[in-house]
């Protein structure tokens, strides 16, 4: 069973049709990357994946676990372990980065297992991704950079743990020792029970996933007479 399967996807924004038969497979374990120019549709798929009612998916299935997702609302995919890292993070003014990840945290695995842990857990990940643990009471992307954006995006990632983590354009916007940080935190991230799609128009990033996790990585993941 994989972990994603879309099958012939077609999906529209606002009746104008932006992708017409899009077909992927992907496995645990699997980082994928998703390239093109901007207009593509990368990010309608993105979109389309995580169920904004804006996309509608107009033919085709999405299947996660062998289950179809397509119609479900974008809570009940992120309950399920979907999770978007967007290309644009919105500010939040008057809502600290703790208590955003905290109520983030409540709705998908509920409030028991939540604070219990919670603090603790934050912490590791911060000190895992190398941010300053003030940051926790900053306002959500408030007064942020861009690398910090980003960053704090991997963090939510961290914290939520999903199956399968979506990055559109997670290198938009960023200086090249900010692009270094984040894709450090993605192959701090990767595990064998997650998949992650990166969505990108650069090959810069791409080049630091390989580069970290190493070419011998990259050949192990290939059949033997390839």
């Amino acid at each position: 069973m994989s972990l994603l399967e879309i099958q012939d996807l077609h999906v529209s924004v606002e009746g104008k049709p932006i992708l017409k038969g899009v077909d992927l497979k992907m496995e645990k374990g699997q980082i994928h990357a998703l390239m093109g120019p901007n207009g593509s549709g990368k990010s309608t798929l993105s979109n389309a994946l995580l169920g904004h009612p804006k996309y509608e998916v107009t033919k085709g299935h999405i299947l996660f676990e062998g289950e179809d997702i397509t119609h479900l609302k974008t809570h009940e995919r992120a309950r399920k372990g979907l999770f978007l890292c967007f290309q644009y993070p919105t500010a939040i003014p008057g809502v600290s980065v703790a208590n955003f990840i905290r109520t983030a945290l409540k709705s998908v695995r509920g409030e028991a297992s939540v604070v219990k842990t919670f603090r603790k857990s934050l912490r590791e990940k911060m000190q895992l991704l190398g941010m300053d643990e003030k940051i926790a009471s900053r306002y959500v992307n408030d007064g942020f950079s861009g690398g910090e954006k980003k960053r704090l995006e991997t963090l939510q990632m961290a914290m939520l743990e999903p199956k399968l983590a979506i990055l559109d354009e997670a290198d938009s916007g960023l200086d090249i020792d900010a692009l270094r940080i984040v894709s450090d935190g993605v192959n701090r991230l990767a595990s064998p029970e997650r998949g992650i799609l990166l969505i990108t128009h650069y090959q810069r990033m791409l080049d630091y996933v390989l580069e970290k996790r190493g070419y011998d990585w990259l050949q192990e993941k290939q059949p033997a007479n390839a």
